[in-house]
C-alpha cells in the first residue's frame, strides 16, 4: 500500500510519460490550439521499507552505462584517515536518473546556502583552532581559557 509523504516537499509529480519534478505551469487560452501536455499526477511513495543510514564519506566510480555510488563512515573526517573506511551503502543508478538527482540536489543545496549561508566543504577552512581539544592552549590549562595567540 502506497502512502503519501509526510512532508509536502517530498511529494514529486511526473508526466504520463515518466519525467520528474515537472512544474505545473497555468493554461493560457490567447494562443491557438497546441499539442496538450500530458496530465501531471503526483507520485505516491512508500518508503515504509527505505532503510536510513548516515555517511560522512562519498565515492562516484562507474562504467559506460551506469554511475556507482558508495557511502561510507569516516571515522576520522579531519585530516588523513589512518583507519579503513568502510563502504556500507551502494547505490548503481544509470546516468538520466544520476542527472535528475544533480539538478535535486543543487536545488536543495542552494535553498539551504540562501537560508543558512554557504557550506563550506574544506574541513580545513571551517575548524576554528580554540575549538579543537588542546588546539592553541598550552598543556594544563584550565578549560575555558581562551587560546593563545
Amino acid at each position: 500500500m502506497a502512502k503519501k509523504p509526510d512532508n509536502p516537499e517530498q511529494e514529486q509529480e511526473t508526466t504520463a510519460a515518466g519525467g520528474q519534478g515537472a512544474q505545473q505551469q497555468p493554461q493560457q487560452s490567447e494562443q491557438p490550439q497546441q499539442p496538450q501536455a500530458p496530465a501531471r499526477v503526483p507520485l505516491q511513495i512508500d518508503d515504509s521499507n527505505a532503510l536510513a543510514n548516515y555517511a560522512n564519506f562519498c565515492r562516484v566510480t562507474g562504467t559506460p552505462e551506469e554511475l556507482i555510488i558508495d557511502f561510507g563512515l569516516n571515522p576520522q573526517p579531519i585530516g588523513i584517515p589512518t583507519q579503513p573506511i568502510a563502504v556500507t551503502q551502494r547505490i548503481i543508478t544509470n546516468f538520466y536518473t544520476a542527472k535528475r538527482m544533480l539538478h535535486a540536489l543543487t536545488m536543495t543545496v542552494q535553498r539551504h546556502e540562501a537560508t543558512f549561508g554557504v557550506l563550506e566543504i574544506d574541513v580545513q577552512k571551517r575548524v576554528r583552532p580554540g575549538l579543537i581539544a588542546g588546539a592553541g592552549t598550552p598543556p594544563g590549562t584550565p578549560p575555558g581559557t581562551p587560546p593563545q595567540r
